[in-house]
This record gives structure tokens, sequence and C-alpha cells, in this order.
């Protein structure tokens, strides 16, 4: 005995129930593994990016090449820019302040950018260590214990040939400069020595500006940079599962509505379809062979 329409119009919505539970439970799932992208440290990722004339520090390394043919080790000296960026959460803003001041201090660091933002409550500080090379690890390892790190980041730049490009220059400056100083010896006209003056004083100018640059290079002047931002917030409390479940529903409701409200034209034409089909026995004729 063939179904009934609405025997059949029953197993289709037993059938579109079953999206509905599997979004419910993609859903449900997700809000356990997906970690919480709100936090409000986040709109602050860029804060030293956006801070104009930072301090550079450098560092060297020594890298021994094995030459073959004269069997000897080359020591050359390589320049960098190690940068460590720690974002981190805290409830007890002013403990893990005063820790991470002390762990600077253990380390002869050098503070050499600070920034305090905001009210009790919603406190941001923002530090700019300067730290040497051979203490940066362990320093990092101390650092990043204070509060709930949110985000952490390590890179490596390699300066050497900017050290190199800064010598190069400095040498063509000094050579310029020790041909003009050549020239004022010489016999010739008043505009000819004061332009002579100038052009002088702009090449000791460029000198000065350049041995600044090359200062941050020199032994005594080389750290690595830890960036160190501490956010203050409330302690972060543990999801429990009837908020997930609502949020879970809602979700699920929002989108299947979505979903259904794509097929509903569908489903309309169907059911007239069926609904025409079944009073005028279509189907019954059909399925009638041509003998009969």
């Amino acid at each position: 005995m063939p179904s009934t329409y609405s025997q059949r119009f029953r197993a289709l919505i037993k059938w579109l129930a079953l999206p509905f539970l599997l979004l419910f439970l993609c859903r449900l799932l997700y809000g356990y593994l997906a970690t919480d992208t709100g936090t409000r440290y986040e709109s602050n990722q860029d804060f030293f990016s956006n801070v104009e004339n930072l301090r550079k520090n450098y560092a060297s390394e020594q890298i021994v090449f094995n030459n073959t043919l004269q069997k000897a080790d080359i020591a050359s000296s390589q320049k960098y820019e190690k940068t460590a960026t720690i974002k981190s959460k805290t409830s007890g803003f002013e403990k893990d302040e005063a820790d991470t001041r002390a762990a600077a201090r253990r380390f002869n660091g050098i503070i050499q950018y600070e920034q305090n933002l905001g009210n009790k409550g919603s406190r941001e500080l923002h530090l700019l260590i300067g730290i040497t090379p051979v203490l940066f690890d362990s320093f990092y390892t101390v650092i990043a214990k204070i509060g709930t790190i949110k985000a952490t980041e390590i890179t490596k730049v390699d300066k050497t040939n900017d050290y190199r490009k800064l010598n190069a220059k400095k040498a063509s400056l000094e050579k310029t400069l020790g041909s003009l100083e050549e020239l004022k010896s010489r016999s010739g006209q008043i505009s000819d020595y004061v332009s002579l003056h100038d052009k002088i004083l702009e090449i000791e100018t460029q000198l000065q500006e350049l041995g600044v640059e090359l200062g941050d290079f020199n032994t005594e002047n080389e750290f690595c940079t830890i960036r160190f931002s501490l956010y203050e917030g409330a302690a972060e409390k543990g999801v429990g599962l009837l908020p997930r479940i609502k949020v879970a529903l809602e979700w699920t409701i929002k989108y299947y509505a979505i979903l259904m409200a794509s097929l509903l034209a569908l489903l309309g034409v169907t059911f007239l379809l069926l609904l025409i089909a079944d009073k005028l026995n279509i189907m019954k004729d059909i399925s009638k062979s041509p003998g009969e």
C-alpha cells in the first residue's frame, strides 16, 4: 500500500531534524576546543610597532668558517637584532609589575622605554628591556612566567650587511672630508671658501649621525630586546555546561533558520507537487502497465 502524503511529510521532517542536531553538536564541541579570542589585550597587539624612535639593540655572534685550502679557522662577526615580544594578563597587576622590575634588575636589564596606561582595574604596562645576549634566554624564561601568557614571539634578524654598509659609508665620508680639508689650503675666492666650509660642515654632521648609528653596534652597547606588555584583568573562569549549551543552541537556531529559509521555496514546491499527485492519483496511473 503506497504511503500517504502525511507519512512522507513526517519522514521529511525527521530528516530535516538531523542537520539541526549535527549543527548543535558541532557548535558545542567548538565551544570546548576553541580558545577565547575576545580578550582585551588583542586591541593592543601592535603597541610597540606604533611607537616611534624606539631604541634599536644589536648583538654580535662569532661564526667560524673552516677553510680546507688553508686548513685554518677564520672567525667572522655576525651582527643581529633579536627581539622577544610577550603579552601577559594578570589579576594581580601590582605584584606582577614588581616581579617584572625585580627580574630586570636581577639580570642587569635596562628599561629603555616605559608606558603606563589606564585606571585601576584596566591598567596596562609596556616595557622595552635591553638584556645582554648571554642572559637573554634565561631572562625570557623568567619573564614568561609572570601573569597568564597570552602571546609570545621571538624574532632574529641579521644586521651584518647593514653594519658593513654603515662602515663603508663612514669610510667614504671620511675620504671626502679629507679631500675637502686639503682644498682649504689652496688659494681661491671668498665665496669658494664659504661654500667649501658649508660642505665640510655638512659632511661632519653626517659623520656624527653615522657615529650614533654605529655606536649601537659597539660591543659595550650590545643588547637583545624584550618587549613586555602586562594587561590587568579579572581572573578567567571556566565556562559551565549550561552556558555552553545556551550559546550553542542560539547559534544553531540562527544558522539552521538561514539554511531552512534557503530550502523553503524548494520544499513548498515539492509539497505542492506531492499533494496534487496524491489527489489526482497520477502516480497510480503512471504505474499501470499499457496492457491493463
